[in-house]
């Protein structure tokens, strides 16, 4: 199929791009890997009056690495990032999450900030961007504001970005207490997966003393679970009992959805699996 007519629209500057987007609002989509977008013009799901392309804004295509965070460019490819010594260096849990996008030739055009922008419930990203407490840079004509990942987040491809809004930056924050891994399970390599965790401890020997549990694929969005998190604190990474309480909890405290890929019991009790596999093998990660 075709897609629907539509203005195109190819600014030169990010400050052109919010002009844009101020123009055309609700009425505009923006273009940037458009391995989501396109498909879905393709098939008359989506039907702008306006495509904004902004694959010229090359001030948008940056990785950032300091004490504090690392923060991407909103047209920073996945490839990239997958690539980066500084990203797997300062932040290894996001190297290590975005190799599980989809395919390398998909994440060679996937960019970063239309990964996270789409709202994927099942893309890996905002997993982690909630783990690690990250946040996003909005940017339009009235000005710019960072949105936290629990406030950014809302429903199935549904974000508070505004219609005149565009998405510039992301920020995962860094600490050097806390060490991070991501699990994921999908029936073929590529694929959606069925369940996703990223966990998040910081330690005092072998106790653990904080915890961050994300999930996704199991609701309409990244979750973070505090279930998890609490019955995890205090625990000690070699007690078999606490990877026990882990599973058993999951079973009572995910809210995951029923579809035709996996049933609501099948996906609480794969992070529950998922969870434990990770503790168990926590030291030899490391």
């Amino acid at each position: 199929m075709k897609p629907p007519l539509f203005a195109y629209r190819d600014p030169g500057s990010v400050d052109e791009a919010a002009t844009l987007l101020a123009e055309f609002g609700s009425e505009a989509s923006v273009l940037a890997g458009g391995q989501s977008l396109i498909p879905l013009l393709n098939l008359r799901l989506a039907r702008p009056e306006a495509l904004i392309d902004i694959n010229r804004l090359s001030e948008l295509e940056r990785i950032e690495v300091s004490d504090e965070a690392v923060r991407l460019g909103a047209l920073t490819r996945v490839r990239s990032v997958e690539r980066s010594n500084e990203v797997a260096e300062a932040l290894p849990v996001l190297a290590e999450a975005v190799r599980h996008i989809a395919h390398p030739q998909i994440r060679t055009r996937t960019t970063m900030g239309g990964n996270v922008a789409h709202a994927d419930p099942s893309s890996e990203l905002p997993g982690v961007l909630a783990a690690c407490e990250g946040r996003v840079e909005l940017l339009s004509t009235r000005g710019t504001r960072w949105v936290p990942w629990s406030e950014f987040f809302i429903s199935v491809f549904t974000t508070s970005r505004e219609p005149d809004e565009l998405l510039t930056r992301i920020e995962f924050p860094r600490n050097p207490q806390w060490t991070f891994r991501f699990r994921e399970l999908a029936r073929r390599s590529g694929d959606y997966p069925l369940a996703g965790v990223c966990l998040g401890l910081r330690m005092d020997g072998e106790v653990i003393q904080e915890a961050r549990v994300s999930v996704i694929a199991v609701a309409d969005r990244p979750l973070r679970i505090p279930e998890l998190e609490q019955v995890l604190v205090g625990g000690r990474l070699s007690d078999a009992s606490l990877r026990k309480d882990v599973h058993a909890t999951a079973q009572n405290s995910v809210p995951a959805i029923d579809d035709t890929h996996a049933s609501s019991s099948y996906r609480r009790n794969l992070v529950g699996t998922l969870l434990s596999d990770t503790l168990s093998n926590w030291s030899v990660a490391a």
